[in-house]
């Protein structure tokens, strides 16, 4: 039985070089798309020779080395938007049937096509704890930490850019990089680990076969568009819908999400991952996780969630014992719950900790904390 193809929306394709002619835009936004010649020829209606001769017209024009730069060129300049151009790949070849819709475009009008075929196998990559990948439910075996590291890069930038080789050896080793340049050898392997279908010479020509998760274009590498699912992005994704939640005026949806954004934390983000990437993101992620939980506990308050919105601070508070607003919102909630003695030991416990471990006073903050709790307000 055909597969149809069809378009899930038009697509405007004004971001491509004006260098290139009507056609070889269509041909490049399609190669994005991961359609082959033959695909590309009954989609235009253009001979398959065409195809191939547009093609190597847009690789030197834009100055492109080989279909894998093309590629990572059309979801650069917005000719294909990761994640609504999914690839027609599969393991046995098909017959397809093609539509194609024009989209009317102020003064002109131009053919725009996307994909909607069998998805391929999706690994998933989990950075909100020890870095972790899965493929078709299996968890996969990455090798070493600086190895871990590499791939954890790639992930933190998947879908926004590529990573040179300089980028990657910084990240990963800082002022102090190995003496000979591993990072293709790590991302042959990682390829292999991923069960990309990298082929088997191991010194990184040819940027990963058309399957690749991890592939190369002219500024670097990255994770394929529409390739991965990482955590992190997701988390990202949920902290948006929880700000339009909020600005709807929605407490019981933005409470939900919250719960769906902390879910995805399995412990300390990137735990044992060295460099000074990872550095900095733990520090971000945590910081990111402990803003989550004080939304998340503004809205239980705001329903009446008191004793629930008091177990959760008082476990946050624990485990970051100096921050000062986790402190006064959980002595607002003890108040709040006619618990005063408890608040103003809470107040008393912060007091000391900052002075034996920072040597400074309660924050202005904390300190009108206490005072509205003592005169009852």
């Amino acid at each position: 039985m055909p597969t149809t193809v069809t378009t899930d929306r038009p697509t405007t394709l004004i971001t491509a070089p004006d260098t290139l002619t009507n056609h070889e835009r269509q041909v490049l936004s399609a190669v994005g798309c991961g359609l082959r010649d033959d695909e590309i020829a009954a989609a235009l209606a253009l001979p398959e020779e065409a195809v191939a001769g547009h093609l190597a017209r847009v690789l030197v024009k834009l100055g492109l080395r080989d279909r894998v730069a093309a590629v990572v060129h059309a979801f650069d300049c917005g000719l294909v938007v990761p994640g609504r151009g999914p690839r027609a790949r599969t393991a046995r070849p098909v017959t397809r049937a093609v539509s194609v819709r024009k989209a009317p475009v102020q003064k002109a009008s131009v053919q725009a096509i996307s994909v909607r075929a069998v998805a391929r196998p999706q690994v998933r990559i989990s950075l909100l704890g020890p870095l972790q990948a899965w493929r078709g439910g299996r968890c996969l075996e990455l090798g070493h930490l600086r190895q871990q590291a590499v791939l954890a890069a790639l992930a933190l930038g998947a879908g926004r850019r590529c990573l040179s080789q300089r980028e990657l050896l910084y990240d990963v080793w800082g002022l102090e990089p190995p003496a000979t340049n591993v990072v293709p050898v790590y991302i042959y392997r990682l390829r292999k680990a991923l069960h990309d279908g990298c082929g088997g010479d191991g010194d990184d020509r040819g940027g990963g076969g058309p399957d690749a998760v991890i592939v190369r274009g002219p500024r670097g590498y990255q994770l394929a568009p529409g390739a991965v699912d990482v955590d992190v992005a997701r988390m990202e994704e949920l902290v948006a819908g929880i700000g339009r939640a909020d600005r709807a005026g929605d407490p019981l949806q933005a409470l939900h999400l919250c719960c769906q954004a902390l879910e995805l934390f399995r412990g300390e983000p990137l735990a044992g991952l060295p460099g000074p990437l990872a550095e900095l993101e733990r520090l971000r992620l945590v910081e990111r996780r402990v803003a989550i939980v004080q939304r998340k506990v503004e809205w239980q308050l705001r329903l009446g969630q008191d004793a629930e919105a008091i177990d959760e601070l008082f476990a946050l508070s624990a485990a970051h014992p100096l921050n000062e607003p986790l402190a006064a919102m959980l002595m607002r909630a003890l108040y709040r719950d006619g618990r005063q003695a408890d608040a103003l030991t809470v107040f008393e416990r912060a007091r000391r900790r900052l002075a034996d471990d920072l040597g400074v006073p309660p924050s202005r903050l904390l300190r009108r904390a206490h005072q509205m709790i003592l005169r009852g307000e």
